[in-house]
């Protein structure tokens, strides 16, 4: 399948005067060359900036659109995928503030709290930007309809998290676990017509609900703070979310990728610390699910002393398996 890559600059909402560079690449019907539906949206949360490193690693995995490249090479060609950078840095350090309301200056957070939803409203917005931006920069023969691959079964979310942009994984998962279970089987529309609400519907999920419901895998990759809240820990949150599998909502992976850099630093050993225990919640609470509710951990690079280089490379280096 075709593809068309871009690099957008989009605003967080219609009044925001925030605005996001969101790297994406977007499937294209090799037929038609219009927009096609996905098999999935993968959402990349990207963290803070090295800047100065000379590490020509470093340099070509801190660039946007090769990171949507990566994605769509492992997670295969009929994704979408959006790389999403913060829309504030306080010199290097991302500060997703519209994702997380207490958040510092440096982008720590205090805590995650789903009140209001902040997180899934954010990342539905940017989706939705971005899409509105992507159809006026594709050309017209690309963009027409979407009836010719059009697909009534809504694409699944794979969320990903890299350094400080698992804080945005982190809310995303206390608002998944505040979230009631809702049926969201989508009805075939009566036509071959569709509006362009109705087309973006059918490429990205358009609402709050729509995006957590759509979420079947979760992926942290070696993410870590200078402060507590690199994993989310609450007990009430991991257990919330095993109920709504329990009581019919689809199953969900957890998958924690870690390298020497983050999990084995003796100067920040609460990472590790939360780490396991968020491993052990969520294998607590698998069993409970009947298995629906999935977690492993992955670690990369273990037989290299720790360094900035290898925290990038696990970017590439990331089973998705």
């Amino acid at each position: 399948m075709d593809c068309w890559t871009g690099v957008l600059k989009v605003p967080l909402a219609p009044s925001s005067t925030s605005y996001c560079r969101v790297a994406v690449s977007l499937c294209l019907s090799t037929a038609s060359k219009t927009l096609a539906v996905p098999s999935a949206n993968a959402i990349f949360f990207n963290g803070d900036r090295a800047e100065g490193t000379k590490n020509p690693v470093i340099e070509r995995l801190s660039d946007l659109q090769k990171i949507a490249q990566i994605l769509v090479s492992k997670l295969g060609g009929c994704v979408n995928a959006y790389v999403i950078e913060a829309p504030v840095f306080n010199g290097p350090f991302a500060v997703y503030k519209d994702f997380i309301p207490s958040v510092n200056r440096y982008g720590e957070p205090k805590s995650y709290n789903p009140v209001g939803f902040p997180a899934s409203n954010s990342t539905v917005s940017v989706l939705l930007n971005c899409l509105k931006e992507a159809k006026k920069v594709i050309p017209r023969r690309e963009q027409e309809s979407l009836t010719d691959s059009v697909s009534f079964n809504q694409p699944k979310t794979y969320i990903l998290g890299f350094s400080k942009g698992g804080t945005v994984l982190n809310q995303l998962v206390a608002e998944l676990g505040s979230l009631e279970v809702k049926s969201h089987m989508k009805p075939q529309p009566a036509s071959g017509e569709f509006s362009n609400v109705e087309e973006d519907t059918q490429i990205i999920p358009t609402t709050k609900e729509g995006l957590l419901n759509s979420i079947s895998e979760i992926h942290y990759l070696d993410v870590g703070l200078n402060s507590a809240g690199a994993y989310i820990t609450n007990h009430d949150v991991i257990e919330r979310i095993s109920k709504r599998l329990m009581q019919g909502a689809p199953g969900i992976r957890f998958v924690l990728h870690g390298t020497p850099r983050q999990w084995c630093d003796s100067n920040r050993v609460l990472i590790r610390n939360e780490k396991d225990k968020l491993v052990h919640l969520l294998e607590s609470e698998s069993r409970r699910s009947g298995g629906k509710l999935q977690v492993s951990e992955k670690f990369y690079f273990g037989d290299r002393p720790p360094s900035l280089q290898m925290h990038f490379e696990i970017i590439e280096d990331m089973d998705v398996r």
